[in-house]
């Protein structure tokens, strides 16, 4: 199996790979950004380093030595001036140069504009999911209730569709639905509201062959 890693072309690949990831162990973070010229070279130092390229069976060799496993996350979309990066790892050593966050650690983490946080699903089940910051969801409030004070209908409309199109995890669909309610309750025919994005599995992004 050839060594790689992929890069994320979307937000909600880059995002979706981090909640795929923390179930399987890797409880750990730490984050930055590169400029589009040093990413390539970035990945190659991290896989040099923890191993972030490794084939499941390197990454159990390095498991049963106890070392900790990494992945890095790579969010490089067509265009960027930057590209922004999120490791997580494993329990284990060898990554002591870095300083990682538990991801269930106080502040919560944030990664791309979104919070991680732990909640229940919509199958009643406990798991991790990302959803808009408290500050953002300030902001759209107070943007619904000024648009409909001032009977901005089409201003509105555009706004309520923006919130409908941002990645469709549990916990943004919540607090679109929420969002929602608000502009219905202040007088937003409720069948003139957008469908809010619904997630799908999504791949992780394109392969990135790391030199040996």
């Amino acid at each position: 199996m050839p060594i790689s890693t992929p890069i994320a072309r979307s937000k909600t690949s880059a995002l979706a790979r981090v909640l795929d990831a923390i179930p399987k162990g890797y409880t750990r973070t730490t984050q930055g950004a590169v400029k589009p010229a040093k990413a390539l070279a970035l990945i190659r130092k991290f896989h040099e380093l923890y191993g972030i390229g490794c084939t499941p069976g390197q990454r159990l060799v390095r498991k049963a030595a106890g070392k900790a496993n990494c992945l890095l996350v790579i969010y490089w979309p067509e265009g960027a001036v930057s590209v922004e990066w999120l490791m997580l790892a494993t329990p284990g050593t060898g990554i002591e140069a870095e300083r990682l966050q538990p991801v269930d650690g106080t502040p919560r983490a944030h990664w791309l504009g979104y919070e991680l946080v732990r909640r229940p699903n919509e199958r009643g089940n406990a798991s991790w999911t990302w959803r808009r910051p408290k500050a953002e969801m300030a902001e759209h409030h107070a943007l619904i209730a000024e648009l409909s004070n001032q009977h901005h209908q089409n201003a509105l409309a555009a706004l309520l569709q923006r919130i409908a199109h941002q990645p469709g995890f549990n916990g943004v669909r919540t607090q679109g639905r929420e969002l929602f309610n608000e502009a219905v309750r202040r007088g937003h025919k409720s069948e003139e509201l957008p469908m809010l994005f619904w997630l799908t599995k999504p791949t992780h992004g394109e392969r990135y062959l790391i030199p040996s």
